[in-house]
């Protein structure tokens, strides 16, 4: 290992803001609204406000799995909260999630209307909700359940933890890039040991626990996270990379994986949705203009 730095944390920590990094400018202490912003409201009982970053994907996937079920009632309204430029921080979306973090949804079909946050709690809000893509078996839900909250336990320390040092760090230091790969690469071997018997999480059915843990497991085995997959030796876990590839290939992952992605290339961006037509109407001219 390097020589460690001379820094010694101080008695008492300070904010610098200006302490660099992509999300410098964004990132503090403190909580609360940092200006007024109303959030738009769609034709549908289901406002989401989210972006298409692995915890947004997690529930624009499952209402567009839920849609393909033929669940007519989970049609919703996807708007972006951008987080690079600070939406989560306007009056609107801290009103709906205290914690000014994608996603949030509002189910306007109550009254008062409900706000949920965090995605692992939409996931079950939604499946319960529905009545689908969770196991009504005691056992089988409690095994669903602990998946998710395992997922909910485990991916902070792939993305605050290695992704932060590994990709979005301003320098590159070996102590926590070693640590948290180290950790990652332990995540990765408990999902492929469990699905080397097992074609999903649970067992034979997709539930809201490969939904879950999809975009952030599967994000890394498939190339798309971090430019870390030779990095994390990701071809080693097999059966990992086969259930990413086989869930990958679903035409509800598709979609869900489009809505509220601004950036990449425009096949795969829908900035807004309210309607399954939405994926068709689509033209490039529009998605090149759009802010």
């Amino acid at each position: 290992m390097t020589t460690p730095s001379d820094y010694t944390p101080p008695k008492v920590w300070q904010w610098d803001a200006e302490n660099g990094g992509t999300w410098a400018k964004l990132n503090r202490p403190i909580a609360g609204a940092t200006h007024e912003q109303e959030l738009p409201v769609g034709q549908h009982p289901l406002q989401l406000y989210s972006f298409a970053t692995p915890n947004g994907q997690k529930v624009t996937i499952l209402l567009e799995e839920l849609l393909a079920l033929g669940i007519t009632a989970a049609e919703y309204d996807a708007y972006p909260i951008r987080i690079n430029q600070g939406d989560q921080f306007g009056s609107g979306f801290v009103a709906v999630n205290p914690n000014s973090k994608i996603p949030a949804l509002v189910d306007r079909s109550t009254t008062p209307p409900t706000r949920v946050f965090e995605s692992g709690a939409i996931l079950l809000y939604l499946a319960e909700k529905f009545g689908a893509l969770l196991p009504q078996d005691p056992s089988q839900r409690a095994e669903c359940l602990s998946w998710l909250f395992w997922q909910m336990g485990s991916a902070p320390y792939v993305g605050g933890g290695f992704g932060h040092f590994y990709h979005y760090a301003p320098m590159k230091l070996e102590y926590p890039i070693n640590r948290f790969t180290m950790e990652t690469k332990r995540q990765l071997d408990v999902l492929d040991r469990q699905l080397a018997d097992h074609p999903y999480i649970c067992g034979d059915d997709y539930t809201i626990a490969d939904i879950a843990i999809w975009p952030w497991y599967g994000g890394l085995v498939l190339g798309r996270s971090y430019d870390a997959a030779e990095f994390l030796d990701v071809q080693s876990y097999k059966h990992v990379t086969k259930w990413a590839q086989a869930i990958d290939a679903r035409p509800a992952v598709k979609r869900g994986r489009m809505v509220n992605r601004t950036w990449g290339p425009l096949a795969e961006q829908l900035h807004e949705r309210h309607a399954a037509t939405d994926f068709d109407t689509r033209t490039q001219d529009k998605l090149a203009a759009a802010p």
